[in-house]
């Protein structure tokens, strides 16, 4: 599911079916757009029965939608994920609230490996359950709430913001996504003569589910209106790149953080069908998450991709597309996938691994196979996942859960940071000793 693009050259596909022509592009600019509690059911064109997003789905036709992308299922360890290219128990960002403990001096983030090859970098939007600040680790500008799912002062925790180490007090009937956009803008128009780097992190669509500037009086449909409101932003995104010539020097790559929240993962079908899981679950629909990478003559145009990506695999894809070298002495997990982008073949992912607390698996295109040494068939994924026994005679199963126990020995997540909270991945041990 998850794929990037690649260093120097690039091949375009200018439409369905033409020809790829060569093309060049030196430190392309990258806007990662990272959308909160999106999953695949809440998005178009992965099939929503609900869900009405067309300016994503043009990116999507345009350029590279990824089927088999995969996140930890909680905001705060896949951010981390994200932000150092290294799994969870490597960091020790198991759960939320150890993803905050996390030091600038213990780990390598994204923007600072970013600007070593010359980048301007932006954090805007949500920073989470991240540690300090963003200007802690790399960010040269930043703009941020507190907490996620924050939209209007009405809300606890809402009655201010922070850019750049000035706390500035929100106003009524200011929208926080339409002032996160603005800064977006300004910062795209300041830094247009040389590369630069986003982290655009959504407020749309974590709870609190509340009116936008969009929504009619008595909206039966919040959700979906908060839905349309984030479209519509990435909309207004593109057009501005197109205003400022910008649009084939700058990768967008649009992805979730993780599933679709509990309280609407029962009306995010797809074809009529509920997904197995939804946030914080380590079933499916936990962890699968919607992923588009797009950019006019040099992403691959109108393609769907079955590669497996996690979220590791942004930061040496980012890397490599600015020509940047990754830490030294460091084991980064991630797969660059950027020759893929642009149509190379590339070195395909063959799994993906997925932390949460002190669960995990690692899963392949047709198996998945947990801490507990359950095996599972995952062919009817991403709406059934099924149990294989443990003394099953089936050749497939006994072949796929030899290899796939061939690859967690390897890992060897129980001999990483072992995690020390509530064991839901939420919360650091609140028991009374």
């Amino acid at each position: 599911m998850i794929n990037i693009l690649s260093l120097a050259t690039f091949l375009c596909a200018l439409d369905v079916g033409n020809t790829a022509a060569p093309g060049t592009i030196q430190k392309p600019n990258i806007i990662f757009i990272l959308a909160d509690d999106l999953g695949v059911g809440n998005v178009g064109c992965y099939g929503s029965d609900q869900a009405k997003t067309p300016n994503i789905d043009k990116l999507a036709k345009g350029g590279i939608r990824y089927t088999n992308a995969y996140t930890p299922p909680l905001c705060g360890p896949s951010r981390a994920v994200i932000m150092t290219g290294r799994y969870g128990f490597r960091t020790g960002a198991t759960n939320q609230d150890a993803t905050g403990q996390i030091k600038a001096t213990s780990e390598t983030f994204l923007p600072t490996i970013l600007k070593q090859a010359g980048y301007a970098t932006s954090c805007i939007g949500k920073w989470g359950q991240l540690p300090s600040g963003p200007s802690s680790f790399g960010f040269d500008d930043y703009w941020k709430f507190k907490g996620s799912g924050k939209y209007w002062n009405t809300q606890n925790g809402a009655s201010n913001y922070e850019v750049n180490g000035k706390t500035v007090k929100l106003r009524e009937k200011e929208y926080i996504p339409d002032l996160m956009h603005r800064h977006l803008v300004d910062f795209i128009q300041m830094n247009r003569e040389k590369p630069f780097f986003v982290y655009y992190s959504l407020s749309h669509v974590h709870a609190e589910i509340l009116p936008t500037p969009d929504s009619k009086p008595n909206s039966k449909d919040l959700f979906a209106d908060n839905i349309a409101y984030m479209d519509k932003l990435v909309g207004k995104l593109v057009a501005e790149l197109d205003r400022l010539k910008l649009r084939e020097k700058t990768i967008l790559v649009f992805v979730g953080d993780n599933g679709t929240g509990k309280a609407h993962s029962a009306s995010s079908t797809i074809d009529g069908k509920r997904l197995s899981g939804e946030k914080g679950s380590m079933l499916e629909g936990g962890a699968h998450v919607p992923l588009i990478a797009n950019c006019p003559g040099v992403v691959r145009s109108g393609h769907v991709s079955t590669d497996l990506v996690d979220s590791s695999d942004f930061l040496p894809t980012f890397a490599e597309l600015a020509g940047a070298k990754l830490p030294e002495k460091r084991v980064i997990d991630g797969r660059s996938f950027a020759p893929q982008l642009h149509g190379e073949k590339g070195k395909h992912r063959e799994w993906v691994f997925i932390q949460l607390a002190g669960m995990w698996y690692v899963r392949d295109a047709n198996w998945k196979l947990n801490q507990a040494g359950e095996l599972f068939d995952m062919s009817k994924a991403p709406f059934q996942e099924t149990l294989i026994a443990s003394n099953s005679g089936d050749r497939n199963a006994i072949t796929a859960r030899k290899r796939l126990q061939t690859l967690l020995q390897e890992l060897n997540p129980a001999g990483g940071i072992r995690d020390a909270g509530d064991g839901t991945g939420r919360h650091a041990n609140k028991k009374k000793k």
